[in-house]
């Protein structure tokens, strides 16, 4: 049996990783019990009906004999928010990590993020990507984003909003209000760490290339962070 609450839940995003995952989520696995004996993995695999997306059913092979690992396997309602809010929801740990499946970020900064926080000195702890292994592309749209934030949100001081592994307090997740559906979740975390005077504390980090399959962040993604940065800067004005 296991023990309730974890100390840590990790919540994968898994969205079209296929046999990729397999190993990451094994390394991840081995990661979380050099850290912990009590801790939870979160494997989100939501997915596009009718699709030939078969992350789903390895997910749940994985988790089939392995008390530590939780599934999240639904028809998509929205994209990588609201994949993450259906895997931050079903978390039970003290402190609750998000990490992309994809392996661009390295592992370590798992334990990393985890040493840190649990010091207790600060709600939040998360990387800043410096050195990048990814195209002018990703890169572009990346300074875009940090650059319309940092002007509508100057006081919070966040080198790389998007930037992951995130973990954060169970007390601290429990005042958020995450509403965003779409790529602006990281954004919207930070916005709401900022609002709750939350403390958090950033390192940097190697991103390495993804060779196995193209990002799925679309150039239309910058105008849709613009939008939606501005109306939650409105919404602050208004509260």
């Amino acid at each position: 049996m296991k023990n309730f609450p974890p100390e840590l839940s990790i919540v994968i995003l898994c969205y079209r990783s296929e046999h990729h995952i397999i190993s990451f989520v094994e390394k991840v696995k081995k990661h979380a019990e050099n850290l912990t004996q009590n801790f939870e993995i979160v494997l989100v695999a939501n997915y596009i009906e009718n699709s030939i997306d078969k992350t789903a059913d390895i997910v749940k092979e994985i988790a089939k004999n392995n008390k530590n690992f939780i599934t999240v396997c639904k028809p998509k309602k929205g994209m990588m928010g609201w994949d993450m809010k259906e895997g931050l929801s079903v978390t039970t740990g003290k402190y609750i990590c998000v990490i992309d499946g994809d392996g661009q970020f390295p592992i370590n900064n798992i334990s990393k993020c985890f040493n840190i926080i649990t010091t207790g000195k600060y709600d939040l702890v998360k990387t800043y990507r410096t050195n990048r292994g990814d195209g002018f592309y990703r890169k572009f749209i990346s300074k875009v984003y940090n650059l319309f934030f940092s002007l509508l949100f100057p006081s919070l001081n966040s080198k790389d909003i998007n930037s992951k592994p995130k973990i954060f307090s169970r007390e601290i997740y429990n005042k958020m209000n995450l509403t965003s559906d779409d790529w602006f979740i990281d954004a919207e975390i930070m916005i709401e760490i900022k609002k709750l005077n939350a403390t958090f504390f950033e390192f940097s980090t190697e991103f390495k290339s993804l060779k196995e399959r193209k990002s799925f962040v679309k150039f239309s993604a910058i105008f849709e962070f613009i939008r939606n940065l501005f109306l939650f800067k409105i919404k602050e004005f208004k509260s």
